[in-house]
């Protein structure tokens, strides 16, 4: 036999196995899935799966591929990785610190503003350089190489960039005073969050509210909470002050058996609460500041205008864009991903608005060969039950990733579930991954979603891994 009859033959034999081991892989998939979608749990259910190649983006797998569907925070991997592809992995944000009037003696005649553009890592505990001390001490020191030792003026907040609306439309009214629903402002400070710190008693009584970390003596907090048997979990809601009050009402159920006795409440206005801790550590530092703790929110409350820095002492760099996305991912950050689409929407030269981040997002992927009606989005994060996404929008997006140079920064972002790189997302009978997963040396990428599923999370998670275990 010829040595090119014995190349071919050779080739033939392994153009042959890998289509069985496609046909078998497609097979067992074909059968799971069948499984999944017609468990009783999925009765009333949705349910769409897409695996491609992670190499060259061909089909594996497809089943209901084009169903737009809630993707939950698998949303948030579509949102972060157009904030690699229009920002840069090395981006950082940028909050200059300054002010306005003159210095005479040391004495400031005029405000100081912090002007946010929205970091949202500023005064985050993830990173030595982002913490509230940190941050503050910075400001102190240019404070003090400045030669400022008395400030006649104010401490302002200046959050005019975003414009007034921090929270996308569609988010629900009880998300929107938890941690998890606070807006994604112009100048964020401790991700836009504190702990409310509660104190419980006998099944059936009142819980109340003992203080917050850190304190907030400008909020006034009425619970309406009842302690719950053990096992019943925190079901305990913040809700936001309604109109000028200061009033947070905490409504719901909160189990006697829980361990740490508080809830994670969004702040009403971080840009205020920014403004209040620097007023208050330049007094304990002996710094005489003659005005209040002012917002952008709290001056137009007063028919006042958020005046302009007019000399910069200095300039807080937030971590970079792959360090940022690693927790946006990794924890599921709705803060995080909120504040990269505004980011995009400023990349992408339109005025600083949730809906214009989805624009911007959308007209790249279509200039990227993606339908835009594939991806129905609402926000960067996924917690409106209102986006819709197909799974093969969300596994095409997924497979661009693989051949770009900050690849593995995403990939390290992704969390690990069922020994699986991949990211989970969950709203109200909502249950959707997204990873990657080798099976028999070739690389895929794949999504999964369902929606409208019944019964207990945990049961329909463990499904879905059943079918995801094929790809292993």
């Amino acid at each position: 036999m010829s040595k090119l009859r014995v190349r071919f033959s050779l080739l033939v034999l392994l153009i042959s196995a890998h289509a069985w081991a496609q046909t078998s892989l497609q097979q067992k998939l074909s059968a799971a899935f069948n499984r999944l979608q017609t468990d009783s749990q999925c009765k009333y259910a949705s349910v769409s799966l897409t695996v491609l190649d992670a190499k060259t983006g061909e089909q594996v797998f497809t089943a209901n591929p084009n169903i737009g569907l809630a993707p939950g925070s698998t949303l948030k991997t579509v949102t972060t990785i157009t904030a690699f592809n229009m920002l840069g992995k090395d981006f950082k944000y940028q909050t200059p610190f300054g002010y306005n009037g003159s210095i005479t003696d040391g004495t400031l005649n005029g405000d100081l503003i912090i002007k946010g553009y929205g970091d949202p890592t500023l005064g985050s505990w993830r990173w030595e350089t982002t913490t509230t001390n940190y941050i503050l001490n910075q400001l102190v020191v240019a404070l003090k190489q400045a030669g400022i030792k008395k400030i006649n003026g104010r401490i302002i907040g200046d959050d005019t960039l975003y414009g007034s609306q921090s929270i996308p439309d569609g988010w629900i009214w009880q998300d929107l005073g938890t941690y998890y629903g606070a807006g994604a402002t112009a100048l964020c400070w401790h991700e836009n969050q504190f702990d409310i710190n509660l104190r419980t008693g006998p099944v059936g009584s009142a819980i109340r509210v003992v203080g917050t970390t850190p304190v907030t003596p400008y909020l006034n907090f009425k619970s309406e909470l009842i302690t719950s048997a053990a096992g019943t979990g925190d079901n305990a809601y913040p809700y936001l002050p309604v109109g000028l009050t200061n009033i947070m009402y905490l409504r719901g159920t909160y189990a006697i058996d829980q361990t740490k006795k508080l809830i994670s409440a969004a702040y009403p206005d971080p840009a205020f609460d920014a403004a209040f801790r620097l007023l208050d550590t330049l007094r304990r530092l002996g710094i005489t500041v003659t005005g209040t703790p002012e917002s952008t929110l709290s001056l137009t409350a007063k028919g006042l205008q958020t005046p302009a820095i007019t000399t910069t002492l200095t300039t807080l760099l937030s971590p970079s864009l792959s360090q940022i996305v690693y927790w946006t991912n990794r924890k599921s950050l709705n803060l995080y991903a909120e504040e990269l689409l505004k980011a995009i929407a400023l990349k992408g030269g339109k005025e600083v608005t949730t809906a214009n981040g989805v624009t911007v997002l959308q007209n790249f992927w279509k200039a990227n060969g993606i339908d835009a009606n594939a991806m129905d989005m609402i926000d960067g994060c996924g917690l409106s039950p209102e986006d819709r996404i197909t799974t093969l929008t969300v596994a095409t997006i997924m497979q661009s990733a693989k051949k770009e140079s900050w690849f593995a920064d995403f990939y390290d972002s992704l969390p690990i579930y069922n020994d699986m790189h991949m990211k989970s997302g969950s709203i109200h009978n909502v249950q959707a991954y997204t990873g990657y997963q080798t099976h028999q040396g070739r690389e895929l990428c794949f999504s999964i979603m369902i929606n409208n599923y019944n019964g207990p999370g945990k049961g329909i998670r463990d499904k879905m891994f059943r079918v995801l275990d094929e790809l292993k």
